[in-house]
């Protein structure tokens, strides 16, 4: 009999669609809701425990109560069994901590959770290096190794380690940054430790890597590239990134570097939309989404975009998309494919296949999306 402890962080990733960048803290939180902001990460979890679940190993699913993973146990039709207390309604980062306690204690075989980088944050201070961890991806910013690539992969590899067919662990980092610097267009990236994890390359992301130095030129080639499409009647939203802020640069427009801007006939029409705005605006009008990879993940969507949400692609539609890297950061990938986390797996599918990436003016490299 395998033991699979389950946590579900039932706010992480909140803040992402409104534009908020994050939910560490209660001021934040209640923000997010103000703005409508809904729950992201109980349907990622529940993806991810079905598939974990579908084995005919003998397990035992033991979990926390209500809205912090007995809520998504009972709508994928396990009878997990549900250790701890939740005293209100509202959870935080202290019942995490509980609740990674309660499960060491149990001796399970596997942790489970679903969350952000702050989560992991969490539960790293409970269980260190001594347990068998995974991450469900469901935060705004995920720069962490503990994380799988998307829930249905968390879900395959935590039932290959329940099944034995991955044997060993490895070490992987907890990073987490500033978020209220992050709000502010600075990214200060920490590595706080690191926990044991399936050792799985293909399913489980790398540790975020920051850009890779590269020439000048080829930034000034790639937004030239970008800005020679810009026509007058089309808006154009400009992704986060320090390489998309190169196409915001030629045009002597300052951007957001942590968010998500809109121009349009080459000048800012609206600056660090939410999901709710960009739909505003470009309702009945031409549009253009301009994105870059996050370093040695290949995150293209689902990873500090979230703004630009699977309703905002499907209404732009697939080939509007403009993909821009310099070639070092697709090196630095290692041959691994380009990927999407948008939340929407029938969306994440009809993303996958070869994708123009623009590397400089008049330079282009097909590479593949999706595994």
């Amino acid at each position: 009999m395998k033991k699979l402890g389950f946590i579900v962080n039932p706010v992480a990733g909140m803040g992402g669609r409104v534009g908020l960048k994050g939910t560490d803290g209660i001021e934040i939180l209640q923000k997010a809701r103000q703005l409508g902001a809904k729950a992201e990460s109980p349907h990622r979890a529940l993806e991810a425990i079905k598939i974990a679940a579908a084995t005919k190993h003998p397990l035992e699913i033991i979990t926390y109560p209500r809205q912090m993973g007995e809520y998504e146990c009972r709508r994928a039709g396990l009878a997990p069994r549900v250790i701890g207390d939740l005293h209100d309604y509202t959870t935080s980062a202290q019942d995490t901590r509980n609740a990674a306690g309660q499960l060491m204690a149990e001796g399970i075989d596997l942790l489970l959770f679903a969350g952000g980088d702050g989560t992991a944050r969490d539960i790293y201070q409970i269980v260190g290096e001594n347990a068998a961890t995974l991450g469900i991806p469901a935060g705004v910013k995920i720069h962490s190794g503990v994380y799988a690539v998307t829930p249905r992969h968390a879900g395959m590899v935590a039932r290959n380690f329940i099944e034995g067919r991955l044997m060993s662990t490895r070490l992987a980092e907890v990073m987490d940054i500033d978020e209220d610097a992050f709000r502010q267009g600075v990214v200060s990236a920490k590595l706080f430790g690191y926990m044991r994890v399936p050792d799985d390359s293909t399913y489980i992301q790398s540790v975020k890597a920051g850009s890779i130095r590269t020439a000048q030129e080829s930034l000034q080639g790639i937004a030239a590239e970008v800005v020679d499409q810009m026509d007058a009647d089309t808006c154009f939203l400009i992704g986060p990134g320090s390489t998309t802020r190169s196409v915001m640069e030629l045009l002597g427009i300052k951007n957001t570097l942590l968010g998500v801007d809109i121009t349009q006939n080459c000048s800012l029409i609206a600056h660090d939309v939410s999901e709710r705005d960009i739909l505003k605006i470009i309702k009945g009008k031409r549009t253009k989404i301009v994105v870059t990879i996050i370093g040695g993940q290949g995150l293209v969507f689902g990873r500090g975009n979230q703004q630009i949400s699977p309703r905002v692609i499907r209404k732009v539609g697939k080939e509007n998309i403009i993909v821009i890297a310099t070639e070092d950061k697709l090196i630095s990938l290692g041959g691994k494919p380009l990927l999407a986390d948008t939340g929407d797996p029938e969306l994440d599918e009809y993303l996958k296949g070869y994708v123009k990436v623009t590397t400089g003016h008049g330079q282009y490299i097909m590479y593949k999306l999706g595994y």
